[in-house]
């Protein structure tokens, strides 16, 4: 009973401020390739306007719920390719992928290995859709879709700046085009 005493000094508001920030808190490391079974577990329930991300080391973590960090700590490569071939196998998703624009200007001179990695990043990306925005932009529209959807970040232990990968799920059995005759017969119904 003197235990439960010393709680009820405690202020309820403290107490669920406490809960509510460990139910907030998304970020953990996941040892060996338990990074894949989340992948795969979270492309099943993920959709369109979903993100995965595989990001370089430097990549902060950050605080908004719906935004789950995960360390991989795997090649940045091997991350990439799981990535693309488990959304490739997804029937439900597909990707619009977008890269940092700041890549293009990073020098091997600076960066010793940046261009094979842009080299390697081309040939596994092949002919995808692919946007380059600046980072921060990019970081904006993650933000942005992390106020109502999921989020999953693989954080790996690549060491080269502007390398994160940044993959927004989209619906694979259905398009704009599907969606703007839908539209226009909804319409020409009124």
């Amino acid at each position: 009973m003197s235990n439960l005493k010393g709680l009820r000094c405690f202020p309820m508001a403290v107490i669920l401020t406490g809960v509510l920030l460990c139910l907030g808190c998304s970020q953990r490391i996941i040892s060996g390739n338990a990074w894949e079974d989340k992948l795969n577990e979270d492309l099943l329930l993920f959709g369109h306007r979903n993100w995965i991300v595989v990001a370089d080391s430097a990549y902060p973590k950050q605080s908004r719920p719906g935004i789950e960090t995960v360390a991989a700590n795997k090649d940045h490569l091997e991350v990439l390719a799981s990535v693309v071939e488990s959304i490739e196998k997804a029937t439900h998703v597909k990707a619009n992928i977008y890269l940092d624009a700041e890549l293009n200007y990073v020098s091997d001179e600076n960066t010793p290995g940046v261009k094979q990695y842009r080299e390697q990043l081309k040939k596994m990306l092949g002919s995808q859709n692919i946007k380059e925005l600046p980072h921060e932009e990019i970081i904006y529209k993650l933000d942005e879709a992390a106020e109502t959807f999921n989020i999953l970040i693989l954080k790996t232990d690549f060491a080269v700046p502007y390398t994160s990968v940044f993959f927004e799920l989209d619906c694979g059995y259905w398009n704009a085009q599907k969606e703007r005759e839908l539209r226009q017969s909804l319409s020409a119904e009124k």
